[in-house]
Order: structure tokens, then sequence, then C-alpha cells
């Protein structure tokens, strides 16, 4: 029967150093561990099997011989399960669990709730920044217990069921041999504690709902849909872990004047036929709430495009601005006056274009 190819199994090369042996198997012991892939029906034999290719490949004779391709007995290798408990001892501490799973102690995650939430700015305010007061609610401590759950003149006692450790062994067969797994206590929920007489407001469970207000520094030149994370602003924690963190999606609103592409702002701006045609200066309003003067040169074609340096949308995380793109157009006019008409027909026929007879429809 052909030997296995422990080095492909490892994902190391056959010049391999002990030392990126041993970092590939920790790595893949993590991964492959069945405590960690409890509802994986395979990870067993997959764990067996990077087991077996670190035993050979760690040992320097047992590495030697494989590689002349000599044929060996594994039969006393894991006979017990003991020789590969201690080889995870040594490297995740506790009886062979894997990071947190073993006997060195169980810890619930106690850290309070993410939370998402949207907020709603302007296009000004997404190209510009801003600060922006936001309101939300959020699990806090609870005030009257002061996050023990336990009403007045009670505390919470340890848990009898874990003695306080949150979790209790429990011993498995498996193809490796008798494994210890570590489960949450149920009486407890994993905190090491039990409430036996529940605050009254927040009925044992250490938080409550509440109001909350917290200022967002909207950085320049954020576009929709980006998320802003404030650390710590979210859920409480329970028993003085950390608070979860509040993310913030942007919700840029749509601008009547402006049109953003990246850093660029776009604007349409409509010019009598006249004015495209002699000359004008025009007053052109600014994503800053400011006006600026455009100069419109004689014989501007409609679709002009002009271009205002710096007076873009802010370069997010960089410096300085996009710029202001105006793009001239100009509309026909419609129930011309009798005398308009005249003039606009005598125009033609100097041009000596040929316009319809027919009468147009008059104001």
């Amino acid at each position: 029967m052909a030997l296995k190819d422990y080095y492909q199994i490892l994902g190391v090369g056959k010049d391999a150093s002990p030392e990126e042996i041993k970092k590939r198997f920790r790595q893949l012991a993590r991964e492959t561990h069945p405590d960690a892939n409890p509802d994986d029906p395979n990870a067993e034999a997959r764990f067996r099997e990077v087991a077996e290719a670190y035993e050979v490949l760690s040992d320097p004779d047992r590495r030697a011989r494989y590689d002349r391709g000599e044929s060996m007995d594994f039969g006393d290798m894991f006979s017990s399960f003991g020789g590969l408990n201690e080889i995870l001892e040594a490297f995740f501490g506790g009886g062979g669990g894997i990071g947190g799973f073993g006997r060195s102690g169980y810890r619930r995650d106690l850290s309070g709730s993410d939370l998402s939430i949207r907020l709603e700015v302007t296009l000004a305010e997404a190209a510009l920044g801003a600060s922006k007061e936001l309101k939300y609610r959020a699990p806090g401590e609870c005030t009257t217990c002061s996050g023990t759950g336990a009403a007045k003149g009670t505390v919470p006692e340890t848990c009898g069921t874990c003695n306080g450790q949150g979790a209790v062994q429990v011993n498995r067969r498996t193809l490796l041999g008798t494994m210890a797994t570590v489960a949450e206590c149920s009486t407890c929920h994993g905190r090491g504690k039990v409430v036996t007489t529940a605050c009254h407001t927040c009925r044992g469970r250490q938080l409550i709902d509440e109001e909350r207000s917290v200022t967002v520094e909207v950085p320049a030149g954020v576009d929709n849909g980006a998320r802003l994370r404030l650390r710590g602003h979210g859920g409480a924690g329970i028993d003085g872990a950390p608070g979860g963190d509040l993310y913030v999606t942007m919700n840029v609103t749509p601008d009547p004047v402006f049109e953003r592409q990246g850093e660029h702002l776009f604007q349409r701006v409509v010019v009598p036929f006249t004015e495209l045609t002699l000359g004008t200066e025009i007053e052109i309003p600014l994503i800053d709430g400011d006006t600026a003067v455009l100069t419109v040169p004689v014989a501007t074609q409609p679709g002009t495009r002009f271009r205002m340096r710096g007076e873009g949308a802010g370069r997010l995380n960089g410096r300085g601005r996009g710029d202001l793109y105006i793009d001239a157009a100009t509309e026909v006019p419609q129930n011309l006056s009798k005398d308009e008409e005249a003039l606009l027909r005598q125009f033609a026929e100097l041009r000596k274009e040929t316009p319809a007879k027919g009468k147009r429809r008059r104001r």
C-alpha cells in the first residue's frame, strides 16, 4: 500500500524545517480539531490524519525512515489518546483542547453586542464632512442592580453545577480514543454565577435598553453606504466585559443641484440662447452654500463643460478637494409673443435660414 503524502497533508515542502512543521501542525490542529467542528462528522478523521503526519515528520528517525520509503507500523501510535493529548497540551495548554476548550478554563464571551444604525446625511455633509448627533437605543447596565442582575440586598452566588467555571467537562469516545470536551454550563449559561432573586427592573438580565446620544464625525469625502465603527458605543458588556461597537452606515440623500462621481461634483446650468451666443457672466451655487461667478465666453455651444478646480468633494483620507464641473445647456423658448417671433424671423432672414412659416402658439 502506498504511503500517505504527509508533506502534502501538512502543506509543507520536503525540505521543511522542524519549526515550519510545528507551526503548520499548530495551525491545522486548530482548524481540524473536532471541538472546533462539532457539526462535521469527518472532522475526527481529518484531525487524526494531520496528527499522524505530525507524529511522523516531527520525529527525526521516523521522518528519515518515511523519506526512504520504508513501511511503518502505526499500531501503537494512537493506542492511547494520552500521547496526542500531551502534544496538544504542549501546544495549546489545558487537557487537549484547542484555543480555550481545555481544562485551563472556559469563559463565555460576555462582551456587549454590536449595533448597526443608518445615518442620514446630505450630499454637502458627505462631501465636506460634518458633526452629526445620533440618537439611538442600546442595551445598558441596569442602574437598579448595578448590572449584577440580583435584587437589592442580594448578590449572585457561585454556580454549584460548574463551581464558578462557567462550563462543565464532557467525556466522549471518538476515533482517537476518549476526548474530554468542554461545554457551557446549562445552569449559569457560562457566567459562573446564578441569581436566586432577580432584580425587578431587569428581571435578572443585567441589562436594560436605554436612550443614548453620540456625536458622529462624518469624514469629508465619505460615500453612500460607507460604514464607520465607533468602538464601545454598542451594547454594554456583562460583569465588566467590554461593550460592543456601533456601526454607522452613511445614507447620502440625493441633492437637487449637484451630482457626485467620486471626488468630483457636477451640475447643469441652463443659459439662454442669447447669452450663450453673446457671452455672459452667471452666478453658480457651490456645495458649501457659497456662490461663484462663471464667465461664459462668446459663442459657447450647448453642452460645453466648465471646470472649477477645488470646488468638489473632499478626498477621503487625503488632502484637498475634487473639482466642480458645470455643463451649460439651453432651452428653446416656448409661447413666443408676436414681437418676439417677428424679431426671430428677422434674425433668421439675416442668416439666410428658412424656418417654417406656420404660426406658433403665442402667450
